[in-house]
């Protein structure tokens, strides 16, 4: 029966739902510290029944860096529009250098953060409806701070999470080796010394190379780099045009 149905053109949707396939897909590139930020908000627990803390932060994606946090009892635009403007002004960002990337939270589409956006000269984007994928950094975080050893299944009191959100962070961005920057550290990229920690590196490995050839399958070390940062990196042309020949396809069936 489907295969006669897709033949007469009737095999497709009948309900009326919301169709997300025309929203705009965001597609941003940082090759340098200070040119895409993302931000979100995530719930901590506490210890009374449907009470959480909701913890704001905001990270460079090519650094890793996060350059901004706080916690507060609410979601609320203008604690969102006070973050985002203490800061722009922290790390001397100018106008049209920045593009801040988000969900489609209400406190991220607020016209209050619109407006403050627009006074400073910071680009928006948001994700598509329904695609969690479009803000990686921000959900990749997050399971770093929740999957840490330390971290309480629940918090006895806002300044108890403060605290615990300080240590984490003076962590994460000054200690942690993380897996996405090379294994350095978010404050050797951001404030840019990973030029010279990677030549560092390399000198290392090369004199170990030249006492120990086969223990490197006898091939020189590479001077490793930073490359840059995608969220949703640009199809190849191949693939936008298998791509437009399915949608080509699944209009003229319907």
């Amino acid at each position: 029966m489907y295969r006669v149905l897709l033949e007469s053109g009737e095999s497709r949707e009948r309900r009326d739902v919301r169709d997300h396939r025309n929203a705009i897909k965001p597609e941003l590139i940082a090759t340098a510290p200070n040119e895409v930020w993302s931000w979100d908000i995530t719930k901590l627990c506490s210890m009374n029944r449907f009470e959480y803390f909701h913890l704001y932060v905001m990270i460079d994606i090519y650094s890793r860096y996060v350059v901004g946090w706080l916690i507060a009892d609410r979601e609320c635009q203008y604690l969102a529009k006070s973050l985002i403007e203490g800061t722009t002004k922290n790390h001397g960002i100018l106008a049209n250098q920045l593009t801040i990337h988000s969900d489609n939270g209400p406190s991220m589409t607020s016209q209050t953060v619109s407006q403050l956006l627009e006074k400073i000269g910071v680009l928006k984007t948001h994700n598509r409806p329904y695609t969690s994928n479009d803000n990686p950094f921000s959900e990749s975080h997050f399971k770093t701070l929740k999957y840490r050893p330390e971290f309480p299944d629940r918090f006895s009191s806002i300044h108890e999470a403060e605290i615990f959100c300080q240590n984490f962070f003076r962590w994460y961005n000054n200690v942690h080796y993380h897996s996405g920057i090379l294994f350095l550290r978010p404050s050797t990229v951001h404030y840019g010394l990973a030029d010279d920690t990677l030549k560092e590196r390399h000198h290392v490995l090369m004199e170990a190379y030249k006492k120990n050839p086969e223990r490197f399958n006898h091939k020189i070390p590479a001077l490793k780099k930073l490359e840059p940062v995608y969220i949703n990196p640009p199809k190849k042309k191949s693939e936008k045009n298998i791509e437009k020949m399915i949608d080509t396809k699944a209009e003229v069936m319907a």
